[in-house]
C-alpha cells in the first residue's frame, strides 16, 4: 500500500523534471537564435529594399491572418462555455481541467498582447532596409526607439495557434493521446501562422518563437497552479486536538 502511494509521487516528479527540461532547452535555443542574429538574414529571403512582395497577397492576408484570428476567439469561447457545458473531448476531463485549459488560453493571449503593446520593437516592413523608415534594434534593447511604430514583439498573430498549448497539460492526465495531438496541433498552427507573417514582413522569426515559448510557459504555469490547488483540495484538513 505504501509502495503504491509512492508511484504517483514519482511520476509527478518525473513529469515535472521533463517539463522543466523542455522549457529550459527551448529557452536556450531561443537565446542562441537571438545571439546568432538569424532574424534579418531570414527576413531578406522574403523581402528587399522595396518591401515584401507578399505583404498584401490575398491568401496570406485573408486566409492565414484574418481567418485564424477569428477562429482562435471562437475556440476560446468554446473552451469557456465548455467549462460548464462540455462537449466532445471536454466531456472526458473534469471541471478543474476544463477550467485550466480555458484560463491557460486566455492567460497566453493576455501575456503576449500586453508585452506586444509595451514593446518598442518595430516590424520588419517598417525598417529602412525593407523600404520603411525605422532602423533595426534588437528586441532586447529595451526602451530603445527605432523610429518606427513599435508594438511588434512578440508575435501576436502566432498566439492564435500557440495559445492552445495549455490543452496539452489539461488533457494529459486523463487523455494522454489527445494531449499529444493537441500539443502537435497548437505547435503546427502557431508556426504556420508565424511563417505566414514572416513572409509578409510583419514579424521576424524570433517574434514567433518567443510567442510559442511564452504560451508554453503560460500553459505550464496554469498547470502548476492547478496541481497545487488539486493537492490542497485532496488533503484532508486536520481538526484542532
Amino acid at each position: 500500500m505504501q509502495r503504491s502511494n509512492l508511484l504517483p509521487a514519482r511520476l509527478h516528479r518525473f513529469t515535472l523534471s521533463s517539463d522543466l527540461a523542455w522549457t529550459v532547452a527551448s529557452l536556450l535555443c531561443l537565446l542562441a537564435w537571438d545571439a546568432l542574429g538569424l532574424d534579418r538574414a531570414l527576413a531578406h529571403v522574403f523581402g528587399n529594399d522595396s518591401g515584401f512582395p507578399m505583404r498584401h497577397q490575398w491568401f496570406f492576408v485573408q486566409v492565414l491572418h484574418e481567418g485564424p484570428r477569428r477562429l482562435a476567439w471562437l475556440l476560446v469561447l468554446f473552451l469557456a462555455l465548455g467549462v460548464w457545458w462540455p462537449t466532445g473531448i471536454l466531456r472526458r476531463i473534469d471541471l478543474g481541467e476544463r477550467l485550466q485549459w480555458a484560463l491557460s488560453a486566455l492567460l497566453a493571449l493576455g501575456v503576449v498582447s500586453v508585452l506586444k503593446n509595451l514593446s518598442s520593437t518595430s516590424c520588419p516592413w517598417d525598417l529602412a532596409e525593407f523600404g520603411g523608415v525605422a532602423r533595426y534594434a534588437s528586441h532586447w534593447a529595451l526602451g530603445v526607439l527605432d523610429g518606427g511604430g513599435g508594438r511588434c514583439f512578440p508575435a501576436g498573430h502566432a498566439s492564435a495557434g500557440f495559445a492552445f498549448l495549455g490543452g496539452y497539460f489539461a488533457l494529459r492526465r486523463r487523455q494522454p493521446h489527445a494531449a499529444r495531438w493537441c500539443l502537435a496541433g497548437a505547435l503546427v498552427a502557431g508556426l504556420i501562422l508565424g511563417v505566414a507573417q514572416q513572409v509578409r514582413g510583419a514579424h521576424f522569426m524570433s517574434h514567433t518563437l518567443w510567442t510559442g515559448w511564452l504560451c508554453w510557459i503560460s500553459g505550464w504555469g496554469a498547470n502548476q497552479m492547478a496541481g497545487v490547488l488539486r493537492q490542497r483540495l485532496a488533503t484532508p484538513h486536520r481538526g484542532l486536538s
